[in-house]
């Protein structure tokens, strides 16, 4: 486990994904979400920071805390540097050997804004008051999504599966990247898909590939993995490349009502 303190320095961030309002919704705990309303954030762009944080929440911490770290985590939207934000609970954790409770997913224009957004004093104070008191284990993966398609912040609704890769030593990683790309030609489910490598190690427990597909909805994500056949093809294009796998699915929720604004 890396250090708490360490790892809690990056860039948290939270709301899903329409303006500057919070919700409370999926599995009875609460999520916010919001969304940037200008223009250029609702329009798609060619290339954005993707920021993701898996972290777990205590056993037995009171629902009230975990209401108040989502809040505050929520309440950084309305910082300039970022154009989208959502935080809550999985979805589904598929993995087994690190049991991540919620997720973080944010985006940027470029590195600087992810940097700025980290050493804010408003993130700094949520993720001292907040998410350390209450959080047993985290990780952080940012990469750049080049040829970003479609629009910046994922419509409610919409079901997001994380994937993070750790690579066997001498394996090439361009391999992994062109088979990770052609995903979309095979599983039309998908509207969007980002991928790239990790630029920030220190927070990554060692996974170097990321990616992000973004579906319509649960049915479609579900519908893909019903295809067991198509999904194991693809699986062994890259299984004798891979160390370790880390995969979490999540919804974005709708948006909060105008009263709940902030």
């Amino acid at each position: 486990m890396l250090c708490l303190k360490t790892q809690l320095s990056f860039p948290l961030r939270t709301p899903f994904s329409s303006s500057k309002h919070l919700t409370r919704h999926l599995r009875s705990i609460p999520i916010r979400s919001s969304i940037k309303t200008m223009s250029t954030q609702s329009k798609s762009q060619s290339k954005a920071i993707e920021h993701i944080v898996l972290f777990k929440v205590k056993e037995n911490t009171e629902p009230s805390k975990i209401t108040s770290m989502i809040n505050g985590l929520s309440s950084l939207i309305s910082l300039d540097q970022v154009l989208h934000l959502t935080v809550g609970p999985l979805l589904r954790n598929r993995s087994t050997s690190l049991t991540f409770t919620h997720m973080l997913h944010s985006r940027y224009s470029s590195k600087q804004d992810l940097e700025a957004y980290s050493a804010h004093p408003s993130h700094v104070s949520v993720v001292k008051g907040n998410i350390l008191p209450i959080v047993d284990d985290i990780m952080a993966v940012d990469w750049i999504a080049e040829d970003l398609t479609g629009d910046v912040v994922p419509p409610q609704g919409s079901a997001i599966r994380v994937t993070f890769l750790k690579l066997k030593e001498n394996a090439v990683s361009d391999e992994v990247f062109e088979v990770i790309k052609g995903i979309p030609e095979n599983f039309k489910q998908i509207n969007q898909l980002t991928v790239g490598e990790n630029f920030s190690p220190a927070r990554a427990k060692g996974y170097s590939i990321a990616s992000l597909a973004v579906f319509p909805g649960t049915s479609e994500l579900e519908e893909v993995d019903s295809n067991h056949e198509l999904v194991n093809y693809q699986k062994d294009k890259v299984r004798d490349r891979i160390d370790s796998v880390v995969v979490v699915d999540y919804v974005v929720p709708p948006p909060p009502p105008q009263s709940a604004s902030l």
